[in-house]
């Protein structure tokens, strides 16, 4: 059997499989957020902030003299220690070098933010119960909203990879007010359309209402994350040291991502698995899901009978883009098996206020380069700096 596919049996099933082991799985720490900016020279401020639906977020903070905040959103499955991974030559450390005042956002449930006022998430299931709709509505207005207080700006230049554009456009779309306090999205792998996804994705999409499905049944809420039985289990096999990088990442990673080793060699990937994959919920890979099957970026589909509830109408509704009037820099890439260019295409086709969209000249350039590739310096940061330099 293909690894690939291996490794995502172990990831829907680990709860079952390893519940006879959870005694023998402990959890292990990685190197948090505030230790990796200080081991590149810079001292990180954090902040709680709580969303308007009760989420405890966590935000870190590398202050600069230049005036002006800018704000990294991380994808999916992953935090903010993603943009500081590859040390000096990380997208984090560099602007901070260059004396931005940096901001870096952790959406619910990944390891800064797993918490509720109410909802303890390792018995409740409702806590569990929430996908990009709400990073993006909840989660992002309350992070903006910290930053633009704290730094007493009216507006932020935002930065996001993948799901942390995603956000961007549901904010936009549901809380069109907000588009005029950002100056300018940079969208590293804009994630929103994935009509076009090939396999293993596209296996994956096809067969995602039989899987929800089974994962429901197991009670299989939270996907990935340290404090769980399944995802002890991946970071116990992806950090073996003889079988974790070709079943990890030659058997899943590259081939969801796109292949580009000499970007992401063996050295790096014992780094990178320290930290990736960070929580996530079924609930929001379904939502991805049907995004991917219904060709449109629409909200949530829980049933007709739900639907009517929470929407008034039978099917959920599209997010308008074309409410997403905030300036938007698009940046793709040839070899990113998940944005497809195609979907690139529709989704700046449906953006009013598209301001520069570019394919990234490196031809090998994959969905993970935009924040782990070894020479981001030279064929990702020019288009972003320009983009900032750009800003009016």
């Amino acid at each position: 059997m293909d690894t690939r596919f291996v490794l995502i049996f172990i990831v829907l099933f680990g709860q079952v499989l390893c519940e006879e082991l959870r005694f023998i799985l402990p959890s292990k720490p990685s190197t948090n957020f505030t230790s990796l900016a200080s081991k590149y020279g810079f001292k990180a401020e954090y902040y709680d902030i709580f969303t308007d639906d009760g989420y405890k977020l966590g935000l870190f903070h590398i202050p600069g003299k230049k005036p002006g905040p800018i704000l990294l959103m991380h994808g999916i499955a992953d935090t903010s220690d993603t943009w500081l991974l590859r040390g000096k030559n990380s997208l984090g450390i560099t602007l901070a070098e260059k004396g931005y005042d940096v901001w870096f956002g952790n959406i619910r449930g990944n390891k800064y933010s797993r918490h509720h006022k109410k909802l303890n998430p390792d018995i409740d299931n409702a806590f569990w119960e929430y996908s990009f709709h709400e990073h993006g509505y909840y989660d992002l207005k309350a992070i903006i909203d910290t930053v633009l207080f704290e730094t007493k700006s009216t507006k932020l230049t935002a930065i996001g990879h993948s799901q942390g554009n995603t956000i961007f456009y549901v904010l936009g779309s549901t809380r069109p007010e907000y588009n005029d306090k950002i100056n300018v999205l940079i969208s590293l792998a804009p994630v929103c359309y994935l009509s076009h996804a090939p396999s293993p994705l596209a296996i994956l999409i096809k067969f995602a209402p039989e899987i929800n499905a089974i994962a429901k049944a197991i009670n299989l809420n939270e996907i990935f994350g340290n404090s769980t039985i399944n995802g002890r289990f991946i970071d116990l096999l992806c950090n073996h040291v003889l079988i974790g990088y070709p079943v990890c990442a030659l058997g899943a990673l590259l081939p969801l991502s796109g292949f580009d080793l000499s970007e992401f060699g063996p050295a790096f990937y014992q780094l990178a698995i320290e930290h990736f994959p960070a929580s996530t919920t079924r609930h929001n890979l379904y939502h991805f899901a049907q995004v991917a099957r219904r060709k449109s970026f629409s909200k949530f589909d829980y049933g007709p009978e739900r639907n009517m509830k929470e929407y008034k109408t039978v099917m959920p509704p599209d997010y308008e883009l074309k409410a997403v009037k905030m300036p938007v820099v698009l940046l793709a890439a040839n070899n990113d098996k998940v944005c497809m260019l195609e979907d690139v295409k529709r989704l700046r086709s449906e953006l009013p206020n598209v301001v520069n969209y570019q394919i990234i000249k490196r031809y090998l350039m994959n969905h993970f380069d935009y924040v782990w590739g070894e020479n981001m310096p030279y064929y990702l940061f020019p288009y972003i700096f320009e983009a900032i330099e750009n800003i009016k």
